[in-house]
């Protein structure tokens, strides 16, 4: 075989990666016992540095899989520089912030392995895996005050185009796995269109239709369409240079006085399919692992339960997978302690809570439900499992549920007067209740007739009751007046002549108090 080729299947084939015990713990993971895993080997150099060119001179440089996945990243590097006093900038910045680097490395410890295997399946630039420093620190509960959350920041809109579910039970563009499909998804779709790796970036951090615009406005006024030639705001400007400032770091760490934690090159977490539903506090119990470590390696669940129809697969370190399903194999009890109910109609919470046997309290709180609202119709609520409610929740409600609310109505009992030849059904309907509800409070028959000023008393909406007690209140004020003055006020009434004769005595007196005062 010749060397060249001989050469080309060594740098594309895979290379069994060395389990290397240094790794970061997630409290008993030791990932280094396990499985090697699939490596794309790239050279770290021109082929002639490898002596292709010229065997005799220069001998074959090792191709020996990192250890270290630092190594590994810095091996798939390959966008263009930027060179600019911004990237400089962005270095002074987070070199003078060691700490900040430290927490965000070690952060990004449990998830970089998983995006670099993504990223060299996909033979694109390994730059991006740095791309979650820039956007989130590493930190999958990031939320921005655009509402873009997870490690790569999606907004709601552009998640759900890639598919990613968001309902009141869980977030995926929160999830490890679906995140990191849908933004390197996202990221080739935009270097497809714009053909340039920074301005697919741009087009990432400001919006593809923005950055198509800023390209048009330059070519009509003669402009170079680089990145660095675009009209961008701030942020933007500022987002390929935080990226290459990062990637100086990673690459040169003791040239701006950086440690980076020792990351193996071997996988730090497994995925587990889950086939009923279960309660976190069950899974990180079999599993060995505290429910904030759990939570952190799946951070898209919002309650305490995981459902099986929503989200079929958990991600555990990758020896506590093992124990989880040794342990799940011998377990006997109950997996779960909560389920879904769908509401049937608008409720008060108090009501719903009495329905499904749980305090008021209790259920406000696991539901985040805000005070002084009603449950509508449709909403899915997190509650007990009991012998009424005792199966997984259906794919449909883990996939779509909502929770909507609507205003708590709070009704005023009111005392109004019945007008002449009014029915029970009559007044009921002026204020808009039943006849039926008005016979209840005033233990009447629904088809009573009631005597003109007859007292009635209705249960009312505060808004209608105010409304009702003030033209109750009204006519009430105006007849006593007119019970007071009666005929007197008419004849008392001036006449027209009246009225000119003391309009003009006032005129007179005010004209003489005025000269009185001109000559004082």
């Amino acid at each position: 075989m010749p060397l060249l080729a001989g050469l080309s299947l060594l740098i594309t084939g895979c290379a069994t990666v060395a389990p290397d015990a240094s790794s970061p713990t997630l409290d008993s993971h030791r990932s280094g016992a396990h499985a090697p895993s699939s490596t794309r080997i790239t050279p770290s150099g021109p082929l002639s540095t490898l002596g292709v060119a010229n065997p005799s001179v220069a001998p074959v440089a090792s191709l020996a899989a990192p250890a270290d996945l630092w190594e590994r990243i810095r091996r798939g590097f390959s966008m263009p520089d930027l060179e600019s006093d911004l990237v400089r900038d962005r270095e002074q910045w987070y070199a003078s912030r060691p700490d900040y680097i430290q927490r965000m490395t070690e952060r990004s410890s449990r998830y970089l392995f998983h995006i670099v295997e993504e990223i060299e399946r996909r033979n694109i630039p390994m730059e991006l895996a740095l791309l979650p420093f820039i956007e989130s620190a590493f930190n999958p509960q990031a939320v921005s005050s655009a509402r873009a959350a997870g490690m790569w920041q999606f907004m709601p809109a552009t998640g759900a185009s890639f598919d990613l579910k968001q309902n009141i039970f869980r977030d995926d563009r929160r999830d490890v796995l679906a995140s990191t499909r849908a933004a390197l998804d996202y990221l080739e779709q935009l270097h497809a269109r714009f053909g340039d790796w920074h301005l697919a970036l741009a087009a990432y951090n400001w919006g593809q239709g923005n950055v198509n615009r800023a390209i048009t406005k330059n070519q009509k006024a003669g402009l170079p369409t680089g990145y660095t030639d675009l009209t961008m705001p701030m942020e933007t400007r500022m987002y390929v240079p935080k990226l290459q400032a990062v990637k100086n770091i990673i690459a040169r760490p003791q040239a701006y006085g950086a440690t980076l934690p020792t990351i193996g090159n071997h996988p730090f977490f497994d995925t587990i399919t889950v086939e009923r539903d279960m309660d976190v506090a069950v899974i990180a119990r079999l599993s060995g692992v505290s429910e904030a470590d759990f939570r952190a390696l799946n951070p898209s669940l919002k309650h305490p339960i995981v459902m099986a129809a929503g989200t079929p697969t958990i991600l555990l370190p990758w020896d506590n997978a093992i124990v989880f399903q040794r342990n799940l194999a011998a377990h006997t009890g109950p997996l779960a302690s909560w389920t879904a109910w769908v509401v049937p109609s608008t409720m008060s919470v108090a009501q719903a809570a009495q329905r499904v046997g749980m305090s008021e309290g209790e259920l406000r709180a696991v539901n985040n439900i805000p005070p002084r609202m009603q449950v509508k119709a449709g909403s899915s609520l997190l509650v007990h499992r009991n012998d009424q409610r005792d199966r997984d929740v259906p794919e449909h409600v883990a996939d779509n549920a909502t929770l909507s609310f609507q205003p708590e109505v709070i009704l005023r009992r009111t005392v109004v007067k019945a007008r002449k030849g009014e029915t029970v059904a009559r007044l009921a309907s002026r204020y808009g209740v039943s006849p039926a509800s008005v016979a209840e409070w005033n233990k009447l028959a629904a088809t009573a007739a009631l005597k003109p000023g007859q007292k009635v008393a209705l249960m009312l909406p505060q808004r209608v009751a105010v409304a009702a007690v003030d033209r109750t209140s009204t006519t009430r004020t105006g007849a006593k007046a007119s019970a007071k003055t009666g005929s007197k006020t008419t004849a008392a009434a001036p006449t027209t002549k009246t009225k000119k004769v003391a309009s003009s005595r006032t005129k007179t007196e005010r004209s003489s108090k005025t000269r009185v005062a001109a000559r004082k």
